[in-house]
């Protein structure tokens, strides 16, 4: 479906070249009338200021011998012009000698004066021009001629304009419609066409899709070309993920199944010799009895030590393999419940300590059971191993919403950890402290990562040395509350 951005391009574009052309006519209208206008009056300027000397020339002799019946005569050939309205003759004075009105109340008011010896003035007053001429006799002025005209026509011509302005914009805009939709079909459509085709690829992934270029070869043409092959090198590029994913998915089976054999084997091949080694040294101590001297019993603990720690060391291995390998089943899963229950192992195994713990009365969240224990096991059994150099402990399992995710947390008061250091933390078989120290493998927090990661989660910790560490950790596969 076109979008309506996509689908006002046309609109848009048929509207601009409606507006350019319509206006393009009106500049042109207004240019045309502004002209008319000016040529209209200065025309009508002339006109008056011939029909002035006529009457000028024809009244000496009026005004000579005061004969007001021969100026009425001269005024009387005006009444074949329709613009003038009013005319007069008048002697130097001032004093009236004939007038003429085409209509009644159009009489002769306010009559203005000509500036030193101009011989001629004009001026636009209320809708009319009135023109004021010398009579000269002898090169002396004896009077002068009062015309007045009407600009009415100038009016009628502007209307007769206008109406012929909309007539022409109209048929120019109705043609501009029409060039639109040719310039619609050439231009704007094969961009709609490839604004929709864009759409598409986003929503559904077709690689496989082309656009139909246009018949011209334009730059739209050119456009949709580059387009259609950039599709065609995406779908290239895709295939060879594909083909790639899958052959990395065909070696990650395969590895999987070579490291499931290799936890096979060293779950029985090398368990048997270490398992071995354990009880012959324990039968030789026996057999050998009060008979052993302090340095050769010492020599034959220091084997089974060793044997026992190599076979942990083995146990935690495969832990971390099956972490990472088994699948997963989900379901909710009580992590307080799960919590306090590992630390009343712990407090059986040490009855001695003294240590708090405290938990929310419930956490469910859903996840794999058996894998969210190994978790929550190995945080609390690093909390308790790092407070045992301390006569009180506190340890605690937290649970805060911050912003749209809910963080977990153990924090304990322990020996904690250089900050600097914290991103060795996670790293297999690394040790921020001795194992004189503290006893471990240092595949534990290697462990929780890996379940964690599993749960569409992460993990970090933050601490300080003598002040204690908080493990913090997400799980996004559904998301945890508290009751």
């Amino acid at each position: 479906m076109t979008s309506n951005h996509t689908a006002s391009i046309s609109t848009r574009l048929t509207l601009l070249n409606m507006l350019v052309s319509g206006v393009a006519l009106l500049l042109a209208c207004a240019g045309f009338f502004t002209y008319d206008q000016i040529t209209f009056r200065q025309s009508l300027i002339r006109t008056l200021s011939a029909q002035a000397q006529i009457v000028g020339s024809n009244s000496v002799s009026a005004i000579l011998f005061n004969d007001p019946q021969a100026a009425s005569g001269t005024l009387s050939a005006l009444q074949s012009s329709p613009n003038i309205s009013a005319a007069g003759i008048f002697a130097r004075d001032g004093r009236p000698l004939a007038q003429y009105s085409r209509n009644a109340g159009e009489e002769i008011r306010n009559i203005p004066q000509l500036d030193g010896e101009k011989r001629e003035g004009y001026w636009f007053r209320d809708g009319s021009v009135i023109l004021i001429r010398r009579i000269v006799s002898e090169g002396k002025p004896i009077g002068f001629v009062y015309l007045r005209a009407s600009l009415a026509e100038i009016d009628r011509r502007l209307k007769r304009y206008a109406l012929i302005a909309i007539g022409v914009l109209l048929v120019s805009l109705i043609a501009a419609n029409a060039v639109s939709s040719t310039f619609r079909r050439s231009v704007a459509q094969p961009i709609i066409q490839l604004a929709e085709a864009a759409q598409r690829f986003s929503r559904d992934k077709n690689y496989a899709m082309r656009v139909s270029p246009p018949a011209e070869q334009n730059e739209m043409a050119v456009l949709v070309n580059s387009f259609n092959e950039m599709l065609s090198e995406l779908q290239k590029s895709h295939e060879e993920l594909e083909q790639r994913v899958a052959e990395r998915t065909r070696e990650l089976v395969s590895s999987n199944r070579e490291l499931e054999a290799f936890s096979y084997s060293v779950s029985h091949d090398l368990r048997g010799p270490l398992d071995a080694i354990n009880g012959f040294s324990y039968l030789l101590m026996q057999k050998l009895g009060s008979e052993t001297d302090g340095q050769k019993r010492e020599l034959l603990e220091n084997i089974r030590a060793s044997s026992r720690k190599m076979t942990g060391l083995i146990d935690d291995l495969l832990n971390l393999s099956r972490v990472t390998s088994t699948a997963m089943l989900s379901e909710t899963v009580d992590l307080s419940g799960i919590a306090r229950s590992i630390m009343e192992e712990l407090r059986l195994s040490s009855p001695d300590r003294k240590v708090v713990f405290t938990a929310p009365g419930r956490v469910d969240v859903v996840g794999d059971a058996r894998l969210l224990r190994i978790l929550m096991d190995n945080l609390l059994r690093n909390a308790w191993k790092y407070t045992s150099h301390h006569d009180r402990a506190l340890i605690e399992f937290e649970m805060t919403q911050e912003g749209d995710r809910t963080v977990y947390s153990v924090k304990d008061d322990g020996s904690g950890f250089d900050p600097k250091a914290a991103d060795r933390l996670f790293q297999p078989f690394q040790r921020l402290h001795s194992a004189a120290e503290f006893p471990g493998s240092g595949v534990g927090l290697a462990t929780v990562q890996r379940i964690v990661r599993r749960h569409g989660g992460e993990v970090w910790a933050t601490g300080e040395i003598e002040k204690g560490a908080t493990f913090y950790f997400t799980i996004n596969s559904a998301r945890g509350y508290a009751r």
